[in-house]
Formats: C-alpha cells, sequence, structure tokens
C-alpha cells in the first residue's frame, strides 16, 4: 500500500480551518463556559485574553495549536470577542504572536483540559486497538480511516500529531492487519489443495484464458443447457475443497472484499502477488465462489420455472381460444336443454322425451363430452401444457437434485421434503415410495391422482417445482451457502441474545424497552 493517499485539499485542510466555522460549530466550539472565562480572566492585557480564547477554541475545533494563533476567520474572533466584552481589533492581536505568553498559554491550556499527545503509550495503545478493531471488520479506504482517527483523536483531546505521521501509523496498522488476515486465510490449506488453487492461474495450452477466467464467468442465458452449465461450475467449486478454518473467525466483509477483487482482477496481477497474499486471495475467492454459483444455478433455475409455467399457461389459453367456437356450440344446446326443463307448461313425467324430441340423445350425449372436456375448474395448473414440456426438464432436473440442496422454515418443509424425494425417485429405476402428499394443493390433486388414487409422477414433478418456485420467492426455502438465497433468519439475534440486547437497541431508536407504555402511546393517537 502506498504511504501517501490523502488528496491535495485533505493534506490543505489537516488541523487548519478549511472555512469559517458555521453557526452551529461557533455554538459548540466557541462558546466558554464558566471555567473557561476564569481561566481567560486570569489573563493580564486584552490581547492576551483574547489570544488565550482562541487558543483554547481552537484546539477544541481543530484538534491542534496553530503557528499562528490568530490566523483565524474573523467570526471567531468576533465571537469570543464579543463573549469577553472587547472590541474586535485584529492589530491589537499583532503583539501576542510573538510574545511568550502564547507558548505558556498552551503550556496551561494543556495542563488544565487534560490535553495529551500521541507519542504517549497508553494513547498510542489505546488509539491502535480502536483503529485495529475498525480494519479488521471492516473494509474502509485509508482516507476515511484516516478521518476516523482523526475524529477519534478529537473526542479524546489528543492533539494532533504531523499529517505525515498519522497516515503513516494508517499505513502501518492496515498492513498488519492485511497480513493476520492473509496468514489466518492460509493456515487451514493443505499442500494438495495450494496445488489446486495455483493451477487456476495457469492457462492451458489451446485455450485463451485461465480456469480462474471461466470460473469468474457465471451464466449469461437462461436455457436448460445454461442451467447444466452452472451446475458444472459449482460442481467444479466444490471439488476444490476449500474450507476456511472456524476458529479463524474472519470477518465475511473482510472475505468477501478479497473475493470480489479476485473476481475483477486480471490473472497477471494476482500471479505476481507475493506467495502468502495470493494464497489467501484465491481461497477467499473459491470460499465466496460457492455462494456465488450456486446463486447463479438458482437464479437460473427460478427464471427457467418462471419461464416454464409461463409458457405453458399461454399455450393453455391460445388453446381454449381455438376450442371456444366448439364450447360455445355445446352450452347453445345445453341451453335449449335447460328452457325445455323450466317450460311449467310440460309435465314432469313428459320432460325426457320431449328433450330427445327436441336434441337426440347422441347430439346430447356429445355435448356433454364436449363441456367436459373444455371448461377449465377454479385455479386450473393447464397440466396438459405442462407435460407436453417434460422432457426438456428432464433434461436438467436430475443434476439439480442431485447438487443443489435446500432447508426451510417450517412452511417450506413440506416443499424441501417433496423436493428430496424426487431425487430419490428419479435418480432410481423406479420411484419410492411413500411420497409428500402435503405439498399437493387442490387445484394439483385431479392431476397428481389417477382414478386408481395412483400417483402421476410427471404431475407430481411439476406440482413441486411450482411449489418450490413459490417457496423461493417468499424464502420459505433456501440454499447453504448463498448470498441471494439464503436464510432470511440468519442473522436474527436468538431470544437469550435479543433479551441482552434489546436494552441497548431501544435506548439507540428512543423506545421505551418495555412494549405496553408504547402501544398504549400509539392507542391513545389512534384515539
Amino acid at each position: 500500500m502506498p504511504v501517501s493517499f490523502l488528496t491535495p485539499q485533505q493534506r490543505a485542510t489537516y488541523g487548519r480551518y478549511a472555512g469559517p466555522p458555521t453557526a452551529d460549530e461557533l455554538t459548540r466550539y466557541y462558546h466558554l463556559n464558566d471555567d473557561d472565562l476564569t481561566q481567560v480572566m486570569s489573563c493580564r492585557g486584552e490581547h492576551n485574553r483574547l489570544g488565550f480564547a482562541l487558543q483554547l477554541t481552537t484546539v477544541r475545533y481543530l484538534g491542534t495549536f496553530l503557528k499562528d494563533p490568530v490566523a483565524v476567520p474573523p467570526s471567531v474572533v468576533e465571537t469570543l470577542a464579543r463573549q469577553l466584552g472587547l472590541e474586535v481589533n485584529r492589530d491589537a492581536l499583532q503583539p501576542y504572536q510573538s510574545s511568550k505568553q502564547r507558548w505558556e498559554h498552551v503550556a496551561k491550556i494543556r495542563e488544565h483540559y487534560g490535553y495529551s499527545d500521541l507519542t504517549e503509550p497508553r494513547v498510542g495503545f489505546r488509539l491502535t486497538r480502536w483503529l485495529y478493531g475498525l480494519c479488521w471488520t471492516g473494509t474502509e479506504r485509508p482516507s476515511k480511516l484516516f478521518e476516523r482517527a482523526t475524529a477519534w483523536l478529537l473526542a479524546h483531546k489528543i492533539l494532533l500529531p504531523g499529517c505525515s505521521t498519522l497516515e503513516g501509523f494508517v499505513v502501518r496498522l492496515r498492513s498488519r492487519v492485511e497480513t493476520r488476515l492473509w496468514r489466518l486465510l492460509g493456515r487451514g490449506i493443505t499442500a494438495e489443495q495450494r496445488k489446486r488453487l495455483e493451477q487456476l492461474l495457469i492457462v492451458p495450452e489451446g485455450s485463451r484464458g485461465s480456469w480462474l477466467d471461466e470460473l469468474r464467468s457465471g451464466p449469461t442465458r437462461v436455457s436448460g443447457p445454461a442451467l447444466r452449465a452452472a451446475i458444472e461450475r459449482l460442481k467444479s467449486v466444490r471439488e476444490l475443497g476449500i474450507t476456511l478454518p472456524a476458529a479463524a473467525r474472519i470477518p465475511q466483509s473482510r472475505i468477501a472484499a478479497l473475493a470480489r477483487f479476485a473476481s475483477r482482477a486480471k490473472v497477471t496481477l494476482i500471479t505476481r502477488m507475493p506467495p502468502t497474499r495470493r494464497l489467501a486471495t484465491l481461497a477467499a475467492f473459491v470460499h465466496g465462489l460457492e455462494a456465488t454459483a450456486q446463486d447463479d444455478a438458482l437464479e437460473v433455475l427460478e427464471l427457467l420455472l418462471h419461464e416454464l409455467f409461463d409458457e405453458a399457461e399461454k399455450a393453455d389459453q391460445r388453446a381454449r381460444l381455438r376450442t371456444l367456437k366448439d364450447l360455445d356450440g355445446a352450452a347453445a344446446m345445453l341451453a335449449d336443454v335447460g328452457r325445455v326443463v323450466l317450460d311449467p307448461a310440460l309435465p314432469d313425467n313428459g320432460i325426457r322425451r320431449r328433450i330427445f324430441e327436441t336434441i337426440p340423445q347422441p347430439l346430447l350425449q356429445c355435448a356433454v363430452q364436449n363441456v367436459d372436456a373444455l371448461i377449465r375448474p377454479p385455479e386450473d395448473v393447464f397440466y396438459k401444457e405442462l407435460d407436453a414440456r417434460y422432457a426438456a426438464v428432464r433434461r436438467y432436473l436430475p443434476a439439480v437434485l442431485k447438487h443443489v440442496r435446500f432447508e426451510a422454515n417450517p412452511a417450506g418443509k413440506p416443499v424441501v421434503a417433496a423436493y428430496d424425494w424426487l431425487r430419490d425417485s428419479l435418480q432410481g429405476p423406479k420411484p419410492a415410495k411413500g411420497a409428500p402428499q402435503e405439498v399437493i394443493t387442490t387445484a394439483w390433486q385431479r392431476h397428481v391422482f389417477r382414478k386408481d388414487r395412483t400417483l402421476d409422477l410427471h404431475a407430481y414433478t411439476f406440482c413441486v417445482l411450482d411449489q418450490l418456485l413459490t417457496a423461493l420467492r417468499r424464502r420459505d426455502a433456501f440454499a447453504k451457502p448463498s448470498w441471494r438465497y439464503a436464510d432470511p433468519r440468519a442473522n436474527l439475534l436468538g431470544e437469550s441474545e435479543w433479551e441482552a440486547m434489546r436494552p441497548i437497541v431501544c435506548r439507540t431508536l428512543g423506545l421505551s424497552a418495555q412494549p405496553q407504555p408504547v402501544l398504549d402511546a400509539l392507542r391513545a393517537e389512534l384515539d
């Protein structure tokens, strides 16, 4: 990492006035309380009093004493002069610049108000520990860490060191954190795994890219072959067998940052890295790539299933439009029958004879058959059109069932149980017994169960895929590892953890830790 990372503007404004303070800043930093006024009034001469006040408020605002103590914005002088009851006269402050009193005032302010230097061991240790925690748990840029460190020094009354001194301090601390991160990431890597990771950077003969480039390339189309390629990519990542040591407790944000860098960097750049950093970068990339590859496969599967059911529904609507003429004829014939039945002039014992006189029995039977074939029950699942596409689904479904496993919350457990049953049934010579039936909705029952109550495997497969698509959208079913399809409850606090954190969270949000007062206030507001 370069030692110099600050912009010219940051260097120019460090420990100096970048402009006049705002009204809020004047109120916060330049108000003299009773103790301040006591210290100011102990000085002899108006120029010494105003100079002491300028140095005191400047160190509060900037965190350092200026080389020229009177080189402050006019609004600062006016604010302090008004509080001290003095006339604003900057020329009267000129003797203060070269007087010995200004240095005595600096020592007095440091002693009375408790300002210290970064060079003190206790101060340096506290800042190192605090900044080390920020570096270890976050991925902020060096310039942002510099600003955070400056704010910490101001808050703890530590005089700002030189710009280059603090800049080098941040660089050295980040280097320590990164060295520790690389060492921990490479701790559990065996020699065989190291060899596999190094092979990711090699470009095979006759190929235009390395294996790393191929693994970084996700699916770009929504199709059965693209889904099978995504599954093969997931399988290749898992075969590398890279697992990070659980005892290391490495923050996921740091691993994700390294993985993002490896996913964008050129192979030549990774190759030129030091061995420790290169190994850690590749290990983090492969560790995060399993979740990314699984997400890519699930996203293609979700889009493919959505397209499958959408096209089947549209095909069913087109087929239904083609049969409307036959349905209209059969409905008209049955309407004639209804009018005969509703005629009050006909005796009950003559209705049947009159119907057959009006409409021959064979035609009436044909009309009833047409109506039975053409009408659609509520929430129809257009299974006929889906079954025509079973061969296409069968090409990619076994690979999905074999390599993608799901977990679920209580609402999604029937879907996952049926999904696992499909895996065993489609891989064997014949379907397994005891198919889970909780997943079968009312709309699917007439298709899944034949007249003899046996199971139609095709219909059951589409029923499970339909419910799986719904469960994925509702996040009732989730995969591990994953970024987009992960368990939404994973980061929620448990009961004991929440009880411990609830007072802090409620205090931060300005709420009561007890719900009843909040509910009473809302009830009163509603009334």
